[in-house]
């Protein structure tokens, strides 16, 4: 198997919300959207296909499923500045920034259908 390209599908409750977000707040654009379906890109992450909840493209034991549980991680450079940046444009940082024992720092956003975003930087760690 040769994987050509990454897709996550997010099944939330207000598509537009969360393809505003996404696409005002984290870069991407929108490729392709009809009703109940938006497909977003971005050049160096993963796509994103938001579908509403219901829509009955999905088989009949996944249509009402939420993204919750979900955390859609991505590395990033320059953390704080893009912390900045995403509290200055109103985002809410649902997880303040911080720093872990074992080299990642990292903060959280929510967009408005509860999907959880983390950003996260890794640092060298001092190895005494």
């Amino acid at each position: 198997m040769r994987i050509t390209a990454s897709t996550v599908s997010l099944t939330v409750e207000d598509i537009g919300a969360s393809r505003d977000f996404f696409t005002e707040h984290l870069g991407y654009r929108e490729q392709a959207a009809a009703e109940g379906f938006a497909s977003l890109t971005r050049d160096d992450a993963v796509d994103i296909v938001l579908l509403r909840r219901g829509t009955d493209v999905l088989p009949p034991d996944q249509r009402d499923r939420h993204a919750g549980g979900l955390i859609l991680a991505f590395t990033v450079t320059g953390l704080e500045a893009e912390e900045k940046r995403l509290r200055s444009e109103g985002v809410d940082i649902t997880m303040p920034l911080r720093e872990e024992p074992w080299g990642e720092r990292l903060f959280q956003v929510t967009d408005p259908n509860g999907v959880v975003v983390q950003l996260v930087e890794w640092i060298t760690l001092d190895p005494s």
